[in-house]
């Protein structure tokens, strides 16, 4: 095998992504022509797959090599651009993910790094037919994105998730010089919104728009802009507007747009509405091809029912922003049949819930947010009654997030039964260490239940008051989970011992505020270079233990972030992944590589 090849089949084994064992040294000679392999090669679109049968056989490699256009990269420093470019020379589309997840609870600092730029600098050489780039936790600047608008003649799509660095100055670039955009999906970032003007410099000539998204950003826009944009975008198919739009505006837009999949409506406040309610109505009645339906900020009872006749299609039913009560949210889902991903605010209560059960068979995917989570009135929101009421009605409930205030164990047992089918399971009793409330026992025989009855289970999340006997649980019956979520929970390293030694398809594990020390760590050594990361923070974790992971494993990076006036001996953030890139040459002092 030559260099290349051996370091392709890292990079495939990096960009998580599970791989068998192939000799390229035990190769037949291939009976299709290239051009026919490469062929069929491109109809695999699962990146897993893909990396799999390129490990086939020399030939097999080449073609697959040739013949890929996307790439996804789960860890920004798990490889280095150079030896992405090197592997495939043909991408045009780049999805690429950079900071720990737990980031999103402001647990990463700003600069920790995972900037863009470096990725860009090699890709305008590499790939200058690069044409859609997707970001999720990544620093990109506003000179980082003028870079893209200017370097890459034929980008169509920009797609930016938890990211941040970056102002509307650096949409402005975008929309200017990208004359041939398709998807501009701006969704959650830390941006330095300073104005709207952005929205008017696509060109006139520009027409080719298929996805707009501007939900989450706060200044007003240029109206008549938006609506000659939205017009002239015969191919518009998603279209999510900031709450600044009003809803005699959406009405104007949605008649630009009747063939619109997926809507996320500006704000439904009454005083800014000036027409009959009824061309309203109509206006939407004449959405037919909606399947995804957001926004609604400030909604009410009075201009809820103007949606009704946009909901008998819609799979999708995104309500985090709308502060709905019980009676308001049942009244909108048996307009809703057809539904299979609900997510809510917990405004509306058990009550509300259990519409969600008698009004949503087909629902595969609940999310209940709350709608203040420092709010410690423990007689509002969501209870184990409105998820119970949900299994019994929802028998193919999948994925669940589910943030509540207290729990028990028997709710739990009986949801794992009504639905055995569960792929995640994400429960977050919101205060940390709470027993079942009415037993005061521990919460370990509800994640017992779960991992027993769900033999698919491949994303747990646990919380409230839990001892070793979870985790033992989950290590002898999560035989396909592949992330796990820990936070204030476990008794010992025994804990953490258990789940490295007993998920063997684990990928993900992520930990905060538990009494795991070396010993655990270190129980993960012949783990950790089959997973993707190890986040730990704020266990019992020291400088001693991490130098011995480091020296034991040399091809993981494992990166300690200092805190200014701690204890030097102490490793009060660790970062743990694998890669074949080596040390990361931008990291900031008080991250240290061991």
């Amino acid at each position: 095998m030559d260099p290349n090849q051996k370091r392709a089949k890292v990079v495939d084994r990096v960009d998580s992504v599970d791989t068998g064992v192939a000799s390229f040294e035990s190769t037949r000679m291939c009976p299709f022509p290239d051009e026919v392999l490469e062929r069929v090669l491109s109809l695999i679109d699962s990146n897993k797959d893909r990396s799999s049968v390129s490990l086939v056989c020399k030939d097999w490699y080449n073609a697959e090599r040739w013949s890929r256009r996307h790439v996804f990269i789960g860890n920004c420093y798990s490889v280095s651009p150079e030896i992405v470019a090197a592997r495939f020379p043909r991408i045009q589309s780049v999805t690429l993910k950079g900071k720990p997840r737990f980031s999103d609870f402001n647990l990463v600092p700003e600069d920790w790094g995972a900037d863009i730029q470096p990725w860009l600098s090699v890709f305008a050489t590499a790939y200058p037919f690069l044409e859609e780039l997707r970001l999720k936790r990544m620093a990109v600047s506003d000179e980082s994105l003028e870079f893209l608008a200017t370097n890459f003649q034929g980008f169509k799509a920009l797609s930016l998730l938890s990211c941040d660095g970056f102002s509307t100055d650096g949409l402005k670039a975008i929309a200017t010089h990208c004359k041939n955009m398709t998807e501009l999906d701006i969704q959650e970032n830390g941006i330095d919104d300073l104005g709207g003007h952005w929205l008017s410099c696509f060109p006139e000539s520009l027409t080719s728009l298929e996805v707009l998204n501007f939900a989450s950003l706060n200044s007003e826009v240029s109206f008549e802009a938006l609506e000659k944009l939205i017009s002239r975008s015969k191919s518009l198919r998603v279209l999510k507007v900031n709450r600044n739009i009003s809803l005699d505006q959406l009405q104007k837009l949605l008649l630009q747009a009747p063939q619109l999949m997926e809507l996320g409506t500006g704000t439904f406040m009454q005083e800014l509405v000036s027409g009959p309610l009824t061309d309203l109505k109509n206006t939407f009645s004449n959405c037919k091809n909606l399947i995804t339906l957001s926004g609604l900020w400030d909604a009410t009872s009075l201009y809820l029912p103007v949606i009704y006749p946009a909901c008998v299609n819609l799979t999708f039913l995104n309500l985090s922003y709308a502060t709905l009560r019980s009676g308001e949210l049942s009244k909108l889902l048996s307009h809703c049949k057809s539904l299979r991903r609900l997510w809510l605010l917990d405004t509306v209560g058990d009550k509300g819930l259990e519409a969600v059960g008698s009004s949503c068979p087909l629902l595969e995917e609940l999310r209940v947010f709350p709608a203040d989570p420092f709010d410690q009135e423990i007689f509002l929101g969501v209870t184990e009654s409105g998820f119970v009421s949900v299994s019994q009605g929802c028998p193919k409930l999948r994925y669940v997030l589910y943030f509540c205030r207290q729990m028990t164990n028997a709710a739990v047992a009986t949801i794992a039964r009504n639905c055995p089918g569960f792929t995640h399971f994400r429960l977050c009793i919101m205060n940390p260490g709470q027993p079942d409330y009415l037993t005061k026992e521990p919460m370990d025989e509800a994640f017992g239940s779960i991992v027993k009855a769900c033999p698919n289970l491949q994303r747990l999340a646990v919380s409230g008051q839990l001892t070793d006997r979870t985790f033992e649980y989950i290590g002898k019956y999560s035989k396909n989970l592949e992330t796990l979520s820990v936070a204030f929970a476990g008794s010992s390293d025994l804990g953490m011992e258990y789940v490295l030694g007993g998920c063997p398809k684990l990928r993900k594990l992520e930990i905060r505020d538990c009494p795991f020390g070396n010993v655990a760590l270190l129980s993960g050594l012949t783990k950790y270079e089959s997973m993707r990361s190890l986040w730990m923070s704020a266990c019992n974790v020291t400088m001693n233990g991490c130098r011995v992971l480091a020296k034991e494993r040399p091809r993981l990076n494992v990166e300690v972030m200092k805190e200014e006036g701690g204890d030097d001996g102490e490793a009060h953030k660790v970062y743990v992944y694998r890669t074949v890139a080596g040390p990361r040459k931008d990291a900031p002092p008080f991250v240290l590589t061991l």
